[in-house]
């Protein structure tokens, strides 16, 4: 059931593994989500099994209404269609919070750090985004399998932005689909959560395990 207090979210990308899976979390813990996607057709096909599945506080739109629809739009699109998604959504995210999980992953190499020449995804959707938008990176790290499972990632989850605010709502989305939200700085700070990510993988292969991830030591 969904919290009328909570904030309405919208994932762009809604119907990938990582985009389900926090779909999963977030309507688990009482957020009203809306999938976004280029095809309103798979959009609402992944609706119709997670309300299979007894996920009722969710909802299916093309990219662009699901974020004019949201009060907070999360990103999670492969990097190859991220620039085109940012054009989708500029208009209705404007002075909304944009949280971005994307990753600069290059294949077939995707365990090798690939950063684009803007420094990060985050900085991308900075410069392309409409100026009032408040844009957060965050999620990089967050295995999608224990999401789907029913169970929250064990890792933290770094969460960037230049706005505080926006930072620590960011966070509190951050603790209902992991150990926790950590606050990781300004924007620019992005740029070590996503290379991390190829890390991660490359851990993954070598100690054949699925979703590694990382925890913040000394923290209360």
């Amino acid at each position: 059931m969904s919290n009328a207090n909570l904030p309405i979210l919208s994932i762009v990308g809604g119907t990938g593994d990582l985009g389900s899976g926090l779909a999963r979390s977030w309507s688990r813990a009482g957020y009203s989500v809306i999938l976004g996607s280029r095809s309103i057709e798979r959009a609402q096909e992944a609706v119709s099994l997670l309300k299979s599945e007894g996920f009722a506080n969710v909802s299916g739109d093309t990219n662009a209404a699901a974020a004019a629809k949201s009060d907070i739009v999360v990103v999670a699109v492969p990097f190859s269609n991220y620039e085109a998604s940012l054009g989708e959504i500029k208009d209705p995210a404007k002075s909304k919070i944009v949280v971005t999980a994307v990753v600069p992953l290059v294949p077939p190499k995707v365990s090798v750090v690939h950063l684009p020449s803007a420094g990060s995804a985050a900085l991308i959707a900075q410069s392309l985004l409409d100026p009032s938008s408040r844009v957060v990176g965050a999620f990089h790290n967050v295995g999608s399998q224990k999401l789907h499972a029913g169970g929250k990632a064990d890792c933290d989850v770094l969460v960037f932005s230049d706005d505080a605010d926006a930072r620590n709502q960011v966070i509190t989305l951050a603790d209902a689909v992991s150990n926790r939200g950590v606050d990781g700085g300004v924007l620019a700070n992005s740029t070590a959560a996503e290379a991390l990510t190829s890390v991660l993988i490359a851990i993954n292969r070598k100690y054949k395990v699925k979703g590694a991830g990382i925890s913040i030591s000394g923290l209360t």
